[in-house]
């Protein structure tokens, strides 16, 4: 009988089934050091655990990530719980990671997580209960130790920022024995004073150095202080649960320094750049203003009661110049139409007869006479001539033939001879 043969494949889902039915690889906690950690895109962890006579690959996927209190990074010590299978594309069996702590800290991070979990639930950490940031702040306070890097680079980076800023120094323990209740008193000594602003940290550590920022006490005063806190403690990957309560977290204390204090540099500049802007603004608006003063003075110019009365007045006089014009030409024109009148009755004046030679001639009746049918010999008659008045006695008539028609058509217009 022949030896059977299987595919790769075949051999691989075999050797996958075995370790899935090994109660003891299903549920598996490994110790050793971190190598090769790669934080892939997806969020993937994919690094190595080795001692000093072996390596085993390893592998925490994202939807695990939960189980990862701390950013892992060649050379801690951990412990990684969870399963070992096998890849069955590549043949390699590897560890499926659900939970990483760092060796000898697993109680601790247990602590720290139920505290969180607790913390959480009360409401401590709601953005709610968190206090803004002032600006333009004149006193620091800061609780740390008053000797380490922590505190040097916060002076360095505040009076860098501001020279003339006040900082008040609680010299507190931060690691310790002891520590918990100093950092509170501090907390505590700070709100009392009213600073602007309160800092509280310390530099990086391990897990045990800052147990103390992880403390329930510490989280209620930070809490139950009226004086805005920003919390500096560690390094950028150290994560406490006073940074939760506080409010504000700044990656190490030189960037709290930053977040509290403003640069007065800064602020000068922008300063300038607005009093630029409210000059312009200011010069702008001033324009308009005079402009618009100068249309309102114009206007008011031609609607002011003095100059109505000054146009008025114009009006009026050229109105009377205009009246006076008229009446001038009305007389001239009456002038010459009464001139025209006297010379058209000259023509008919007796007067005007009687200085051409004629004369006028009445009866004693005071008629005038015009012919000799309306006299008789003896009769009395009044002869006018131009320079006075002559009576006389009709002593003849002579009644002349030819014109003795003419003579009674005239006789109506007067007794002109």
């Amino acid at each position: 009988m022949g030896q059977s043969i299987y595919s790769v494949k075949q051999v691989n889902t075999y050797i996958k089934n075995m370790f899935t039915q090994d109660f003891l690889l299903s549920r598996i906690a490994v110790r050793g050091e971190v190598s090769n950690c790669k934080y892939h895109t997806s969020g993937h962890i994919y690094f190595s655990l080795k001692d000093e006579n072996a390596a085993i690959a390893c592998v925490m996927f994202a939807g695990q990530r939960k189980g990862l209190a701390f950013r892992m990074k060649d050379g801690d010590q951990v412990v990684v719980k969870g399963s070992v299978n096998v890849y069955e594309r590549d043949g390699r069996y590897q560890v499926y990671a659900q939970e990483i702590s760092l060796e000898g800290a697993g109680i601790l991070y247990e602590r720290f997580l139920a505290l969180k979990k607790e913390l959480e639930e009360m409401g401590m950490f709601a953005p709610d209960y968190k206090q803004s940031i002032p600006t333009g702040i004149r006193t620091l306070g800061v609780v740390t130790a008053p000797t380490g890097a922590a505190i040097r680079d916060i002076l360095s980076v505040a009076k860098r920022r501001n020279p003339g800023i006040s900082i008040i120094l609680y010299p507190a323990l931060v690691q310790g024995e002891g520590a918990k209740e100093s950092i509170v008193q501090g907390i505590r000594a700070m709100d009392a004073l009213g600073v602007d602003t309160l800092i509280v940290g310390r530099g990086g550590g391990s897990i045990e150095d800052l147990w103390a920022f992880n403390e329930e006490d510490v989280a209620r005063a930070i809490f139950e202080c009226t004086v805005p806190v920003i919390s500096a403690v560690g390094h950028e990957t150290d994560v406490t649960i006073a940074d939760y309560v506080a409010d504000m977290r700044a990656p190490t204390p030189s960037a709290a320094a930053e977040l509290a204090v403003d640069d007065v540099r800064a602020v000068i500049a922008r300063m300038m750049e607005y009093q630029k802007r409210l000059n312009l603004n200011m010069t702008g608006r001033i324009t308009l203003t005079k402009q618009r003063l100068l249309r309102l003075k114009t206007q008011f110019g031609y609607l002011s009661p003095r100059q109505q009365i000054i146009e008025k007045r114009q009006f009026l006089a050229d109105a009377e110049d205009k009246l006076h014009r008229a009446m001038e030409q009305q007389i001239l024109e009456k002038r010459h139409l009464l001139q025209l009148y006297i010379q058209k009755m000259k023509g008919l004046s007796p007067l005007d007869k009687l200085n051409q030679g004629f004369s006028y001639v009445e009866n004693q009746e005071g008629r005038a006479v015009t012919s000799v049918s309306q006299t008789q010999t003896g009769d009395e008659l009044k002869i006018y001539v131009s320079d006075g008045l002559i009576r006389a006695d009709v002593t003849e008539i002579t009644e002349d033939r030819v014109n003795a028609g003419k003579g009674q058509n005239r006789e109506d217009s007067g007794g002109v001879i």
